[in-house]
């Protein structure tokens, strides 16, 4: 049952992080233009061009606003991230000393070394 309910919110996580992939990209590209233009505002000397870099850093931040859904993808994709995390820590065996073969073998071919 617990993988069950494992595999519906990796799946559900999944179906949301593909339909966000669109927005995740433009908010990606939008935001490292607006690194860059902020870059480029803080080098520049002339005020005219300082005027136009903020124009054109407000039109980007607009576009950067109109993609926020992306953020939807991204907790998506750190709800898949979980998801496979606690898959593969489920997967895992605690090996205990009392009931492992090999470890009862050395201890029984020592005994009979020792007589």
């Amino acid at each position: 049952m617990k993988k069950f309910g494992l595999l519906l919110a990796g799946g559900i996580a999944a179906i949301v992080l593909l339909s966000t992939i669109g927005p995740m990209i433009g908010l990606a590209v939008s935001l490292v233009l607006l690194y860059f233009i902020y870059k480029k505002f803080l080098k520049t000397e002339s005020t005219g061009w300082k005027i136009g870099l903020i124009i054109i850093g407000l039109i980007i931040l607009a576009a950067s606003i109109h993609n926020i859904p992306a953020l939807i993808g991204v907790g998506a994709a750190y709800v898949l991230y979980l998801v496979y995390k606690k898959w593969n820590r489920n997967k895992k065996t605690v090996v205990n000393k009392e009931t492992d073969p090999f470890i009862n073998f050395e201890k029984q071919w020592n005994e009979l070394n020792k007589k």
